[in-house]
């Protein structure tokens, strides 16, 4: 709480002002995988109060994000292989990694994106919004709507049944507010949270500022258990305690807030202390256990403070990663074959689903553990190397010429 105070004390310091139209890149970066700094041109649209922070301290390419990004896609494969047809009993044990794995995925883009946007904000004053979205459409868009175009293909010859308002929600990222739909849609629930993240806080951060989104973040941070509340005492379905925007915001906000905060926390010795002892790793194992034993006590529990607990240690883990890049734990999450499945976790998220079908749902023979995993990451492999790479290149070809036509100030980055 005294952290808090502190924050929020700092936040509401005076600012300087400058003259901003956020940022493009961020977004589009936490898609591509890229954690390159951005350099965008940018048509000024008034003067806003904004803090010009100094994030000189971190390094144009962020240590660990994509090992990270590997991790979590790790667990959701392997909780969503418990159930499947032939998967050991035991994998029944490690279904609420999948919960967090998505949520480790969620604080990632908060942090990623809010540092981008503010590098670059540092870096050129100002910045497009068309750019940060057509980037991110270039990114996003193809694989997605080419996965969407698949499974409706194969709805249309009756080999899987879609269920009414499948594909209206999936296309229109709304699917985390669509309860009742098909499994072969159902994880795109979290890429409409974070389509949704990605028109509200952009705007957020310009409208408001760097140091100003600090006390808003902590209020969403704050408010969230007790919306999580209201929601289990409205009777709300388990399912959108853990999907719909609201009950999950506190996830992005604690990203997000770690990158507004990382060089200050940088100067509090008892905060670097205490990331680099023993007792970090015993704090946070009791906050990702913590949850669990609420949720065994009573679900209602987690719903509404676990979920937190373990939003508060995902950002701590993330901070250790990036802030201690030679210890051991970053030394892992840095090793090549981790880099490249974080590189592939995008594909590798939206073509996991059909292959990972619960046992009761498929007798294909690609639906069987462990060959369903094997199907999954050759289909992300096809759909990385045929979709997502011609519309990187395609993409980047766009950075190069703005960067000629824009110079000093170059045209940017990527989400």
């Amino acid at each position: 709480m005294t952290l808090f105070v502190r924050i929020l004390m700092a936040a509401l310091e005076p600012t300087n002002t400058i003259d901003p139209n956020l940022a493009e890149a961020g977004a589009a970066s936490a898609l591509a995988h890229e954690e390159e700094l951005p350099h965008v041109s940018a048509v000024s649209h008034g003067h806003l109060d904004y803090a010009r922070p100094d994030l000189s301290w971190l390094p144009n390419h962020i240590p660990s994000l994509d090992g990270l990004r590997a991790i979590s896609i790790i667990f959701v494969i392997v909780a969503h292989s418990a159930g499947t047809r032939n998967a050991p009993a035991a994998l029944d044990y490690l279904l609420p990694f999948g919960n967090l794995g998505v949520k480790i995925f969620f604080e990632i883009s908060g942090f990623l994106i809010t540092t981008l946007l503010l590098k670059e904000l540092t870096a050129a004053g100002r910045v497009s919004f068309s750019g940060f979205y057509w980037r991110r459409v270039l990114r996003i868009f193809p694989a997605f709507y080419a996965y969407i175009a698949i499974i409706c293909t194969i709805s249309a010859l009756g080999l899987i049944r879609l269920k009414s308002g499948d594909l209206f929600h999936a296309i229109t990222f709304t699917m985390n507010y669509h309860h009742e739909r098909a499994w072969y849609l159902n994880h795109l629930w979290s890429l409409s949270v974070e389509e949704q993240f990605y028109i509200l806080w952009p705007a957020l951060l310009c409208w408001s500022g760097a140091r100003r989104s600090i006390p808003i973040l902590i209020g969403v941070m704050v408010a969230a258990p007790f919306i999580r509340t209201a929601m289990v005492l409205n009777h709300t379905s388990p399912t959108a305690l853990t999907r719909e925007f609201q009950a999950v915001a506190d996830a992005l906000a604690a990203g997000c807030l770690l990158a507004l905060c990382y060089k200050w926390l940088g100067t509090k010795r008892a905060y670097v202390s205490f990331l680099s002892s023993p007792l970090f790793f015993v704090v946070i194992i009791a906050g990702f256990l913590l949850p669990l034993k609420l949720n065994s006590i009573k679900p209602a529990l987690f719903y509404t403070m676990g979920q937190s607990i373990a939003h508060v240690c995902i950002a701590l883990c993330i901070d250790r990663c990036v802030r201690f890049p030679d210890r051991l734990a970053a030394r892992i999450l840095n090793l090549r074959p981790l880099a490249f499945i974080g590189l592939l976790s995008y594909s590798l998220y939206l073509w996991q689903e059909p292959f990972l079908l619960p046992g009761d749902q498929s007798r294909a023979w690609a639906s069987a553990f462990p060959l369903n995993i094997g199907c999954a990451v050759l289909a992300a492999l096809a759909s990385y190397y045929l979709i997502e790479r011609p519309f990187l290149k395609l993409k980047n070809r766009g950075k190069s010429r703005a960067q000629v036509s824009s110079r000093p100030v170059a045209a940017a980055g990527i989400v």
